[in-house]
């Protein structure tokens, strides 16, 4: 037929079945978008083809914008309460590596199918192609394929079966996360006081301190009836009413050294408005509160910061985030030229800037032709995944240079990683087509069996460790576990379990250092 002749028309062909193929669910399990893979290993044993090009333009949007994804959290994951979680990433990762030599060697497997294997039975993607390209041997497809869908299932039925088997009650485990987190992240409250310490009476918001005393916020002060925006001049007059946001232990030190609690509110008056803005302006990233000066510029104050769903005070040292959103208090001549400082424009959140990606995937390149010779015998390089996931990663961290903002929004980024991944799905099957049956049939269930021990050893080790040594709570510990196996099936059979959001944080501190640690794993067992 002269239409699988024709690359594009395939591409999106295979494209299509897989996705109809992945929406299909056997007791609510499903291939989701890695069925394009199998699609595309059944066209390429019928001798269908698409260039290797459309591979690697796949592989670099794919893996670019993960990194810029993981980026903050894989340097916020180097922290003290992160090294647990990175730890048994390492432990589960590099056991893994392990089990697939000693299998091997034992089982005398070709170690570019091992390396597959491997992959699979990790279910990484990233990891697969890096296999591609270390080995150059369409038989790390094949040993993906093999062992991947087990990989999927084995992950999905670990995390289900593991707190029925321990014993654990998971509602019990929610609650402590939660107390834990509001000890980090206390909730913040707004209380209105009525100046009554004779101490205070007449002296500046900027004399008394009370920021940097009590950790809070005054938002507006009530002064004969008036509402008027704080300045570090205002004076407090007895009598006065303060309205303040902080945390509660804020709160009481600010009632401390103010006076009591009032249930009276505070009304806005005509001239004076609270309104939440949009940070887009690409001008103010990275910048400071102190440094743009909205108090002194626009009788301004900036309340808190709501960032990633986490409510923060907003201090002269905070700094801005593009898709921060403001609260701000300040008088109704003035909010216009707030809104332009900050940008407040929601259509730009959706807009893709492609300079920084094209950029950002020609420096991964870059990177990753550098070689770094240990020896004579042993020279190791990044490649094009690791190059371009390493690039993405520091430059996501770094946010903006100049003009230039690193960063996506999350609808851009999930569709260019959807692209990326599609394409290179649809070439690596149809690469891999070709040899599967043959391979399958030579030892194929030894290979499945394979892919199961280098699924379930990896997962027993590193939950027996997590459990009784480091003794974690169960949650943080799936969440890690999926994490460090990329598995997001897995990490939705967790999230199943419990509204708390800790898997999800989990999964996203050691995902990053898995799939880096992998690829590295990769390139040391080529070497084998």
């Amino acid at each position: 037929m002269d239409l699988l002749s024709s690359s594009y028309f395939v591409l999106f062909l295979i494209v299509a079945i897989g996705f109809v193929v992945g929406n299909i669910k056997i007791k609510g399990i499903s291939l989701d978008v890695s069925a394009v893979i199998f699609v595309a290993l059944v066209f390429g044993h019928y001798g269908v083809s698409i260039p290797n090009d459309i591979q690697k333009i796949g592989l670099t949007l794919f893996i670019f914008t993960i990194g810029i994804q993981a980026g903050p959290g894989f340097f916020e994951s180097f922290k003290k309460n992160g090294r647990e979680l990175i730890l048994l990433a390492f432990i589960l990762v590099g056991s893994a590596s392990l089990i697939t030599l000693l299998l091997a060697v034992v089982f005398q497997v070709d170690m570019n199918i091992a390396i597959g294997l491997l992959t699979g039975s990790l279910t990484s993607t990233p990891g697969l192609a890096a296999a591609i390209e270390t080995t150059q041997s369409p038989l790390a497809s094949i040993g993906y394929g093999i062992a991947y869908p087990f990989g999927v299932i084995g992950v999905i039925l670990f995390v289900r079966l593991y707190p029925k088997l321990a014993g654990v009650d998971i509602q019990k485990e929610s609650e402590k996360l939660e107390e834990e987190v509001l000890q980090q992240h206390p909730e913040l409250v707004n209380k209105n006081l009525v100046v009554g310490n004779e101490n205070i009476v007449g002296k500046s918001i900027k004399e008394l301190k009370i920021r940097s005393m009590t950790q809070a916020n005054i938002s507006r002060i009530m002064h004969d009836g008036k509402t008027i925006v704080p300045l570090p001049t205002t004076i407090l007059e007895k009598g006065d009413i303060v309205k303040l946001i902080g945390t509660e232990q804020a709160i009481e030190k600010a009632r401390i050294l103010i006076g009591e609690e009032t249930t009276k509110e505070i009304p806005l008056s005509s001239d004076y408005v609270v309104e939440s803005i949009l940070v887009t302006n690409k001008q103010v990233v990275n910048k400071t509160l102190g440094q743009l000066n909205v108090l002194a510029n626009y009788n301004a104050r900036v309340t808190r910061i709501r960032r990633a769903g986490i409510d923060i005070v907003a201090s002269s040292k905070s700094e801005i985030r593009f898709g921060d959103k403001l609260v701000v208090a300040c008088g109704t001549g003035n909010i216009n030229n707030v809104r332009h400082l900050f940008g407040n424009d929601s259509k730009k959140l959706s807009d893709t800037d492609f300079f920084p990606i094209a950029t950002g995937i020609v420096l991964g390149v870059l990177v990753g032709k550098l070689k770094i010779s240990f020896t004579d015998d042993f020279t190791f390089s990044l490649g094009l995944t690791g190059g371009v996931l390493i690039v993405a990663l520091v430059l996501s961290r770094i946010g903006k240079t100049g003009a230039i903002l690193w960063t996506m929004s999350g609808s851009s980024n999930q569709l260019l990683r959807q692209l990326g991944l599609l394409m290179f799905l649809s070439v690596v099957g149809t690469s891999a087509g070709s040899h599967l049956v043959e391979t399958f049939k030579e030892s194929g269930f030894t290979l499945f069996s394979l892919g199961i021990a280098i699924t379930l050893l990896p997962m027993i080790i590193t939950i027996l460790i997590g459990h009784f040594v480091l003794k974690m709570n169960v949650l943080n510990l799936l969440g890690t576990l999926t994490g460090s196996m990329t598995s997001t099936p897995g990490l939705a059979a967790v999230d199943g379990m419990t509204d708390s959001s800790a898997p999800a944080i989990a999964y996203a501190t050691v995902y990053p250092i898995a799939m880096v640690l992998l690829m590295v794993c990769v390139q040391l067992l080529s070497m084998w």
